[in-house]
């Protein structure tokens, strides 16, 4: 089997290449759009055809290369089915296959760092002894793994993936990360059960939740126009822009998830018009960002049993969700309108962004 690994300076992403050497076809995971040219001249020089372009999730810190892949070479888009990118050719669920000459892919559904968080498992049919090739995505990264504060990530799910999946993989199996900010290009499931400082080494899931809880990272820089793009397998066509949807009780927009937003700026000037719900934890609402004046406050975990009580029957109430990023605030603005709430938006950007919180330029800001 032939294999490449490719990086990305700018958004420290790694893209890998896998052949058959006597069909001369081939995969390749986590492409890049900004480097579709160098993955395409590769493959041409090395005489390949490109059956497959896989993305391990809807990658927030760059745009997918797929889309254009598939436009030049004919190949097939990869991604979860519970990504949420109706654009894929072909949509795996847990334990689909795919094979291409020697190479057998397994799809392994690892959510955590996102809803729709894939590991592929590569082995060679000729080789059956040797050691399998995980290809992690940002689920487990060496030493290290994804943040879980965005787009629908869960730190308890992110240890159920890295605990039940990975690390009851053979030791020996390869790790192959998306990302990696230090230089190190592959590691092992045994050394990471040893050694990761967040999931190895007999770390509780209690642990591995106060450390995610206690990152304080910020938003990716891209993220705004990555998600959108790459739902729609990296097309950056204004059709894939969140959409202005003027409701009878706010300027709502919509975003390419289909989440309802309204801007900081409107909810600073309508908190006394609006419902607004924090569905932080308790302790949060004391630290340095605080909580918005008129704050009712009901934690995630708790709002759909609280939204269901008979006291709120009025499905017709604006309600802004307000979170500290905007992510779980999202999660619950989705919540509210499949439970018949008409009238309900996400604080776009959550209580940082209405702080006027500057972003960091920490490099692992997807880590």
């Amino acid at each position: 089997m032939l294999f490449r690994q490719l990086y990305d300076n700018e958004s420290s992403t790694y893209t890998y290449l896998l052949a058959d050497e006597s069909t001369r076809e081939a995969i390749l995971i986590d492409p890049v759009r900004e480097l579709v040219d160098r993955d395409a001249q590769l493959i041409e020089e090395l005489g390949l055809k490109l059956v497959y372009a896989l993305d391990t999730h809807v990658h927030a810190d760059h745009i997918t290369g797929a889309g254009m892949l598939r436009s030049r070479t004919g190949c097939k888009t990869v991604v979860s089915a519970e990504a949420g990118a109706p654009c894929a050719d072909m949509r795996l669920d847990d334990g689909s296959t795919l094979e291409v000459g020697v190479i057998r892919v397994k799809a392994l559904h690892t959510p955590g760092h996102t809803s729709g968080d894939m590991t592929y498992l590569v082995t060679d049919a000729d080789e059956p002894d040797a050691p399998p090739l995980a290809f992690t995505g940002d689920t487990l990264l060496i030493r290290g793994c994804g943040r879980t504060d965005f787009q629908q990530g869960d730190s308890k799910s992110l240890y159920a993936s890295v605990h039940d999946k990975l690390f009851t993989l053979p030791e020996a199996t390869r790790v192959y990360p998306a990302h990696d900010y230090k230089g190190r290009t592959m590691s092992t499931v045994a050394e990471e059960k040893e050694h990761n400082p967040r999931l190895g080494g007999g770390k509780t899931l209690d642990e591995f939740v106060r450390i995610m809880e206690e990152l304080n990272l910020s938003q990716p820089k891209k993220i705004d126009v990555a998600v959108p793009a790459n739902l729609q397998c990296g097309n950056v066509a204004d059709a894939v822009q969140p959409i202005r949807q003027d409701a009878d009780w706010a300027p709502l927009t919509r975003t390419a998830e289909g989440i309802p937003e309204v801007t900081h700026d409107w909810v600073a000037d309508h908190l006394d018009d609006v419902r607004v719900i924090d569905v932080r934890e308790p302790d949060e609402l004391e630290g340095e960002l605080g909580s918005l004046y008129g704050t009712e406050n009901i934690p995630m975990d708790d709002l759909e049993a609280r939204m269901r009580e008979p006291g709120e029957d009025d499905r017709n109430e604006p309600i802004v969700l307000v979170c500290r990023s905007g992510n779980r605030s999202a999660t619950a603005a989705r919540l509210l309108e499949e439970l018949g709430f008409t009238r309900v938006a996400s604080m776009a950007g959550g209580i940082k962004a209405y702080r006027g919180k500057g972003e960091s330029d920490a490099p692992d800001s997807c880590g």
